[in-house]
C-alpha cells in the first residue's frame, strides 16, 4: 500500500528532484552536527579546525545557504572531519 506522499513523488518528478536534493541537504546537516558531536568540536573550533568562519559551519549545521559554500571550502571541512569525497555511480 502506498502512502499519499510516495504517490505525490511518483507522479511528480519536480517534486521528487526536489525531495531529494533537500533530503541529501539535511542528510549532510546531520552528519556535521554527528561528527562534532563524536568529537566534542564546538562551531568556533571546527572553523578554526577547517580554517572557515564560523558562520559557514552554522549555515551547514543549519542547512542555511548551503549551496553557497564553494567546494573548497566544503572539502575543507570534510576534510578536518577526518572524511574525504567519494564519488560513486547512482
Amino acid at each position: 500500500m502506498s502512502s499519499t506522499f510516495d504517490e505525490f513523488i511518483t507522479n511528480d518528478p519536480e517534486q521528487k528532484a526536489l525531495f531529494d536534493k533537500e533530503y541529501e541537504d539535511f542528510l549532510l546537516s546531520e552528519f556535521i552536527i554527528q561528527k562534532m558531536e563524536e568529537e566534542n568540536l564546538s562551531v568556533r573550533s571546527l572553523a578554526k579546525k577547517a580554517s572557515v568562519s564560523p558562520t559557514v559551519i552554522q549555515k551547514l549545521r543549519n542547512n542555511e545557504s548551503a549551496e553557497r559554500i564553494t567546494y573548497k571550502t566544503f572539502m575543507s571541512v570534510i576534510r578536518s572531519l577526518g572524511y574525504k569525497m567519494r564519488l560513486e555511480k547512482m
